[in-house]
Order: C-alpha cells, then structure tokens, then sequence
C-alpha cells in the first residue's frame, strides 16, 4: 500500500537523508491540536451561557429549549458525518468542520431571543457533533496505523483544551461582552485550523487492516458487527451519563446535602474533570499494560466503587475522594469504546458508538433532576455507579462479541 510506504519512508534520517519529524506523528500532532481546539472552544462557548440568557431575555425554561438545539444538531450531523468520512476521507470533513464551528461560535452572541438563539445553536451542535465524529474517525485509523493504543492521548486534549477555554472564559467574563469574547474564540479557531489544517490535509488517513475491509474498502456495519457497535455505543453512553450528571448535580450535591460552602462544592466537578483528564493522560501506558477488556471493566469498576462513595459519603471530603476515583475510572471508557467501534466499522461504527454515547450526556442531567423529585439527590447519584457496572459487565461481554463478528 503506497500510502503506508510513505509514511514509513518519512522516518528521520530515511531516504533522501530526511530529518523532518515521520508524518505519522505530524498527524498525530495535528490531531491531537483538533482535539484539544473542540474542547476549548465549547467550553468557551459553555462559560457565557449566563450572560446569553440575560442578553436574550430568555427565562429558564425557554433557554433550556433553546440549548436543545446544541444537542439535536449534533445528534442529526453525527451519523451524516460517518458518510461524509467515507465519500471524502475524514480529515478534509475535519478541517471543514473545525472552520464552520469557529464561525458558528460567534452566532449565539448576535442573538436577541429564544428562537434565534436555538436556531443558531442547531447550527453550531451540527458542526460540533460532525467534528467529533471525523476526528475520532482519523483518530481510529491513526491509532490502527501505529499500532499503539493512543486513543486516550486524543480526548485528553480535548479535556485539557475544556478546561483552559472554561478558565479563559472565567477571566475575561467581567472584561469583555459574550460578543467579543465568542468573536476571539472565532479568531483563534480559525488561526489553529489554518496552522494544524494542512498537515491533515496533505496526508490522506493511513488505511490499514483494520481500517478496511477484505477489498480494500472502508469497512461499514453489516449483520453481527452492528450488534457489537451498538453494544459499544451502549458502553459509552454508560460513562457519558456519569459526565453530565456530575456537571449539573455535583456542586448541588455537595451544597444541599453536605453543606459544603460554594467554593469547595463548585470544586467537585472541577476534582472529578481533573481525575478524568489524568486517566487519559495514562491511558495509553495503562491499555499497553492491562488490553482493552481489562480496561473496560477495571473502568467501570472503579467509576462504580467511586460514585457510591461520592454520593453516599456522610463527608464532604469523602465524596469528594469518590468524585477523584470515579473521574479515573470513568476516563478511559468512552475513547476505547469509540475506538472499538471504529476498528470494526470504520467511520459509520464512530458515528453510531459517538451519537448513542452523546446520548447518555444529554440523558444524565434530566434523569438525576427526575429521581431527585421522586427519590432523593443522593439515591439519583447512585444510578451513575449502576451505569459504570453496567459498562463493566458489558466491556467483558463484548470480548466474545468481538471473537463473533
């Protein structure tokens, strides 16, 4: 295959005396950088939401509506976007679409209402959510390609990219209007694309074995493997649900049930998204050690045993230990999974494990608010632990599942 016999005769000090670093890990570099863009740039967009809804004059409900259309975009564009891969390849679907969420992040400040804002946000998540698939796509055959389990490196970025746009956005909160601060969050995305855009596009995405099929073509889901890519999908929203109730719940938790002043209880999320992004950060020395499986159900395990702690602890201090524990836990399940999918389906299994695992994000948040009502907060966490069990004995599950296909 040409295409792998350039990229290994890349290597520094190869033919023709070449010292540039190997295109693999240019790519490597370059999506890493989209990554890491994606997460910063919505969490830029997440930060001014207070201040939108007092421009728009929405009241609770009808922002909460209006936020639907982040998630209804996604939603539609991710399973387009398994097909936009396979037609164009998935890094010019990346590059395109990292252009189009820059500009799409500007639109929401120019709103005076309800109704434009949720339009203008079916138009940013349809960005959002067609990245997320092409980037995990090119992710998938790069990490086929090194024969390295990398995937974690990948969404590591974009949480560190989330947390330095949240810590950007609260500094220039009080000094710069939501147009102004979204209008440079279009600047600097548009910059970063230009910069990282062109090694994506230079380079076509390694194919290999797992990448393809016995033809040579993309592999797509038929019969048996989509089964197991609907299992993978399910394992991902397993964790996905733990994100969103502990973005939304955690902080009230620890105020309303354990008393904990404001700062220490906005500290709880904050805890948990650091844990996460160090398990991703050794994710990859921790699936080279322990395979997939092993790290699926040790994952879900531990997320299982954290979340119990963090929402039946009689401390403070304890549950925020078990929001630590079930952040490690939880980190790896969600890119190993996508990553699973991937290798059996190519770009169509990224698009089904990502649209069904963003599902249980946007599934978390109502379902605690529900059983919080009817039950209590802490009981409502716990389902967060069953979840992660559930991930757990599915993770194992999928071994024979994967032998099958």
């Amino acid at each position: 295959m040409p295409q792998l016999n350039k990229l290994r005769t890349a290597l520094p000090g190869g033919t023709g005396g070449d010292t540039a670093p190997p295109v693999s890990a240019r790519l490597r570099t370059a999506l890493t950088v989209f990554f890491a863009l994606d997460g910063f740039l919505f969490a830029g967009w997440v930060v001014r939401i207070p201040a939108i809804k007092h421009q728009t004059g929405a009241s609770a409900s009808a922002l909460g509506l209006a936020l639907l259309g982040v998630s209804t975009g996604a939603v539609i564009t991710m399973m387009l976007a398994g097909g936009l891969c396979r037609r164009f390849g998935s890094h010019p679907v990346t590059v395109v679409c990292s252009v189009l969420l820059s500009l799409a992040i500007a639109l929401p400040a120019q709103t005076h209402s309800a109704l434009a804002l949720g339009l203008v946000l079916l138009v940013f998540g349809a960005a959002y959510g067609a990245m997320n698939v092409a980037m995990n796509s090119a992710a998938v055959d790069l990490v086929a390609y090194l024969r390295r389990p990398v995937m974690p490196s990948f969404h590591a970025a974009f949480s560190l990219g989330g947390m330095l746009g949240a810590g950007v956005g609260a500094l220039v909160a009080g000094g710069l209007s939501p147009a102004a601060h979204l209008a440079v969050l279009t600047g600097v995305g548009l910059l970063v694309t230009a910069l990282a855009g062109p090694v994506l596009l230079r380079h076509p995405a390694p194919r290999t074995v797992a990448a393809t099929g016995t033809a040579g073509q993309p592999r797509r889901m038929t019969g048996r493997t989509r089964n197991v890519v609907l299992m993978f999908g399910v394992i991902a929203l397993c964790t996905a649900y733990g994100e969103g109730a502990l973005a939304d719940w955690s902080a009230l938790h620890l105020e309303q049930d354990l008393h904990a002043r404001p700062g220490v209880a906005a500290a709880g999320y904050s805890l948990f998204a650091l844990a996460m992004t160090a398990g991703r950060l050794t994710g990859t020395a921790l699936l080279e050690r322990l395979g997939q499986t092993r790290t699926l159900v040790t994952g879900g395990i531990a997320g299982a045993a954290g979340m119990l702690l963090g929402s039946l602890a009689p401390t403070t201090w304890l549950t925020l230990l078990g929001f630590a524990v079930a952040g490690l836990g939880l980190a790896n399940i969600f890119p190993v999974a996508v990553g699973r999918a991937g290798e059996l389906a190519g770009s169509s299994g990224v698009a089904a494990a990502s649209t069904i695992g963003y599902g249980g994000m946007l599934l978390g948040p109502p379902a605690i608010g529900f059983l919080a009502d009817w039950v209590s907060l802490p009981v409502a966490l716990t389902t967060v632990a069953v979840l992660a069990g559930a991930a757990a004995t599915l993770g194992y599950a999928a071994r024979r599942a994967v032998t099958n296909s």
